[in-house]
């Protein structure tokens, strides 16, 4: 099946009264007025999946070299997690990706084995500007109601889970609202709720009476988990946040000659959930599995472990054993069949190993994700670690991280956000390798950070190597 790209260019720039005229980012975006759906589902709803693609800045240095949904955990790229799991939806039509990313080749070739691996059309609708969750949805709304879907996920790229969709399914069907909006929720505990956008719900029906984004004070400990079920008549809402929020500006913009910064969200998720919330159309499904955001690329560390042992149920086949004659194993670990790797290597837990990789003799790794073409050499040990692609650690050299999980005494308990300094410091986080790192033999990276192509000649501790 053919890969279609779409492009959608900036409009001209208005006027802005004085004649002169605005940058094209500075612009409000002029969408025509939408059109409201009235339906009944019928008994076999069709679907169609939207998957917002994130932006990249806080995945440096690794998203220097691949798009950041195209970053492998677990050993596939991020998306593929979601484009699996949204496959099994029944009557799905299409999935839509869309983002400010620049189609490539890289971005085309996924597309293409996707769409032939799991039997989906799947398209990229690229963004002139990054427009967020919300806008984005909205200034595609055509291309999303083309197929003529009954109901429609939306799903942010940058979030790990067991996507229970059949189940969101199931839930909205049983509402007596029929045109009702779900949102997936999970427990956090009290402080690292205030993180994300707290949902208060009527505990007997479910339905959102409330919602506040990251607020200042504990408003609920369910949280908003980035993954919705919409009907088109959620676009109904999205204009009337998406007209509001243009008057407030054009007021704002006439009275002191402010301009929107580039990229906000014209019609952001925390307006139109705040809008819907109490009106008898919004309702929460709260899942009880695992959940956490890849915002960062040391989260990406923590998700490849929930996804690791996800696969002994999903996929126990892309598993490694501990066979006679190979290396040992600890754990959940993947391999993948082309690399190479010394049977006196100890791997695991909670380990990836990528295309073409090469690992010497008595090599210890844990917790770590190594790249495509990365070379492990004799008696490196690599503990909480993201080793780049075609990097290499030489001989006896130890790259260690510091782990951010959450606490394993609180079922509840999320990944903290992490911030890269603290009091002019750089806080101990993984040890992240960039591409075409060279480690020589016998030193030790401690906490640090190494941008792409750089060749080392001393050991490091706490610093990010420019």
């Amino acid at each position: 099946m053919a890969v279609r790209d779409v492009t959608v260019p900036a409009a001209p720039p208005p006027d802005s009264g004085n004649g002169r005229t605005k940058p094209a980012f500075f612009k409000p975006l002029y969408l025509p007025e939408l059109t409201v759906f009235n339906h009944k589902q019928p008994a076999n709803t069709s679907f169609t999946v939207v998957l917002i693609l994130s932006g990249r800045t806080r995945f440096r240095p690794l998203s220097f070299e691949v798009p950041k949904p195209l970053f492998p955990v677990a050993g596939v790229p991020m998306i593929q997690h979601h484009i699996e799991a949204c496959s099994k939806v029944p009557n799905l039509k299409e999935i839509l990706l869309i983002g400010f990313y620049q189609p490539n080749d890289e971005v085309n070739r996924f597309l293409a084995t996707a769409q032939q691996e799991f039997k989906i059309s799947i398209r990229y609708l690229q963004e002139y500007v990054a427009l967020g969750t919300g806008g984005g949805i909205y200034h595609f709304r055509d291309q999303i109601l083309s197929g003529k879907p009954e109901l429609f996920f939306v799903l942010n790229a940058d979030v790990c889970c067991e996507f229970p969709l059949t189940e969101m399914i199931d839930f909205q069907k049983a509402q007596e609202q029929l045109n009702s909006f779900v949102m997936l929720g999970t427990a956090a505990n009290r402080r690292q709720s205030m993180n994300y956008g707290c949902i208060v719900e009527n505990p007997q029906s479910h339905e959102v009476l409330h919602y506040v984004e990251k607020p200042s004070t504990f408003v609920s400990d369910v949280i908003n988990c980035g993954v919705y079920l919409f009907t088109p008549d959620i676009f109904q809402y999205i204009g009337e946040v998406f007209r509001k929020n243009q008057q407030d500006l054009a007021l704002e913009e006439g009275s002191n000659g402010w301009h929107r910064a580039p990229g906000c969200d014209p019609a952001g998720t925390q307006d139109i959930f705040t809008a819907i919330a109490g009106r008898g159309s919004l309702f929460v499904y709260t899942t009880h599995g695992f959940w956490s955001q890849i915002k960062s690329a040391g989260s990406a560390i923590y998700a490849n472990r929930l996804y690791l042992n996800q696969y002994q149920s999903t996929h126990p086949d892309r598993l490694a054993n501990c066979d006679q004659g190979g290396p040992k194993i600890i754990g959940n670990v993947y391999i993948h069949p082309t690399a190479t790797i010394d049977p006196t290597t100890v791997l695991g837990p909670n380990v990836t190993i990528s295309k073409d990789v090469t690992i010497g003799a008595g090599v210890r790794v844990r917790e770590s994700i190594i790249l495509h073409g990365a070379s492990l050499q004799d008696h490196s040990c690599v503990l909480n670690c993201i080793v780049g692609w075609d990097s290499t650690v030489g001989k006896w050299s130890r790259v260690e991280g510091t782990p951010s999980d959450p606490n394993p005494n609180d079922p509840h308990a999320k990944i903290d956000s992490e911030t890269l300094f603290s009091d002019g410091k750089l806080n101990p986080s993984i040890t992240i390798l960039g591409c075409n790192v060279s480690i020589p033999a016998e030193v030790i990276i401690l906490n640090s950070i190494v941008l792409p192509h750089k060749e080392l000649n001393r050991s490091f501790k706490n610093q990010i190597i420019l």
